[in-house]
């Protein structure tokens, strides 16, 4: 009889074969940053999650600093928006702002700009908009001006997440073009049209006015096609890829880690965070050994990082 718990029978032992592990510096913080003074706006549906101005955002840069996560990824809430998304590619935006600031005070921070129209698009849409219809070629140019707009403020990686074909090529020949040819691709290739972004599109107000998204996001029955998504944007230039969400995609992450030999990136999104938050305040789950285990079923899927509203306390409990 083969005994397997001869390997389980106490935590040194345990400990001693554990096949993954999950490390402060496996943790990628999302972060907002909306334009105005003396902000620091609560996120109802995203509980301890804030929107901060740019003169208040420090005090979250110090935890993540103390807490030594290495990287965060930023998203720009501005005051006004337009048709056509201009606030995204201003070089005195609010992202880029930030983005100056940060660099400035913690030059050691890696920093993701998330590239995408949709913060910054009256419609709320991902790219430009006629007729009702999202408008694919059109928006490339727009993308390319915001990932060179991101990467002059001092942005460490480009992070485009709008969902149009062609759009990593775009990127990287202009970042190329301007002299960024060392500026990583970090590719949302396999973003699903999920209900989990619920949190999320309060946070950074991008819900679209009509319609949905499920024209340029991807379908979430479809798997193989997100492997041949992967594969494109990769030819196109990616360096790195995001799997988002996380946890009701793990079959593709473990698929990607499979076949591509990159870093592979889970993005554990706002409506997951809610769901263990929710559940952890009505008393029905130990956050901390649920937080804890769904970081480490994405370690063994496959993840190499992850970003996580869940990372500064991961990050606590790690260091403690």
């Amino acid at each position: 009889m083969k005994r397997f718990r001869r390997l389980r029978q106490n935590e040194n032992i345990r400990n001693f074969v554990c096949e993954n592990k999950i490390d402060v510096n496996d943790l990628i913080y999302p972060l907002f940053v909306i334009e105005g003074v003396n902000i620091k706006s609560p996120i109802d549906s995203m509980p301890n999650i804030y929107q901060y101005s740019i003169d208040r955002i420090d005090e979250e840069l110090q935890k993540i600093a103390k807490a030594k996560i290495p990287a965060i990824l930023i998203f720009g809430i501005p005051e006004y928006k337009d048709e056509v998304g201009s606030g995204a590619y201003d070089d005195n935006g609010i992202t880029q702002k930030a983005i100056r600031f940060i660099k400035e005070k913690y030059p050691e921070l890696l920093i993701i700009a998330d590239v995408c129209l949709c913060e910054y698009t009256s419609h709320g849409h991902c790219g430009l908009v006629r007729n009702c219809e999202i408008l694919n070629d059109e928006t490339l140019p727009l993308l390319s001006k915001t990932a060179v707009s991101l990467a002059k403020a001092g942005a460490d990686i480009i992070a485009p997440s709008d969902m149009m074909d062609g759009r990593v090529c775009a990127i990287r020949s202009a970042l190329d073009d301007n002299g960024f040819i060392n500026i990583p691709i970090m590719s949302y290739s396999a973003k699903f049209a999920s209900g989990y972004y619920g949190p999320f599109r309060d946070a950074a107000g991008s819900a679209p006015h009509f319609g949905d998204r499920k024209s340029y996001q991807m379908d979430p029955a479809n798997g193989r096609e997100a492997i041949r998504e992967i594969e494109d944007d990769l030819n196109e230039g990616a360096d790195m890829i995001i799997i988002k969400p996380a946890l009701a995609y793990m079959d593709i992450l473990s698929k990607a880690r499979e076949c591509f030999g990159i870093p592979c990136i889970a993005y554990n999104v706002s409506g997951e965070y809610a769901m263990v938050k929710a559940a952890a305040q009505n008393g029905w789950i130990d956050e901390k050994r649920i937080v804890l285990e769904n970081m480490i079923s994405l370690k063994r899927a496959g993840a190499d990082r992850i970003i996580t509203y869940h990372a500064l306390d991961v990050a606590g409990w790690l260091n403690a």
